[in-house]
């Protein structure tokens, strides 16, 4: 299994969670856990998400959810998760 980090921050609209999960969906990757919420108007949400289905490259899919994240208004950014735990040991 090939687990990704997926991170969304920005000024909370309307349909970013759905523009999010459609892009996921489309590509076959798949919402393992997910938490989300909005502080005084931001909105904030963290995905740990099973790519091991979806046919294109890490990059790819990193530059298309940048790009989904810029067509939104919000910041999106993916890790994989070996990447992220290695950054956030003690």
């Amino acid at each position: 299994m090939s687990k990704t980090i997926i991170t969304v921050v920005g000024k909370d609209t309307v349909g970013i969670i759905a523009r999010v999960c459609t892009y996921l969906a489309d590509n076959r990757i798949n919402i393992e856990d997910i938490s989300q919420t909005i502080v005084q108007g931001y909105f904030n949400m963290m995905m740990v998400v099973d790519t091991s289905q979806c046919e294109k490259h890490f990059g790819d899919m990193a530059d298309e959810l940048s790009a989904l994240g810029n067509d939104i208004g919000v910041i999106i950014k993916c890790q994989k998760e070996e990447i992220f735990d290695q950054m956030h040991r003690v």
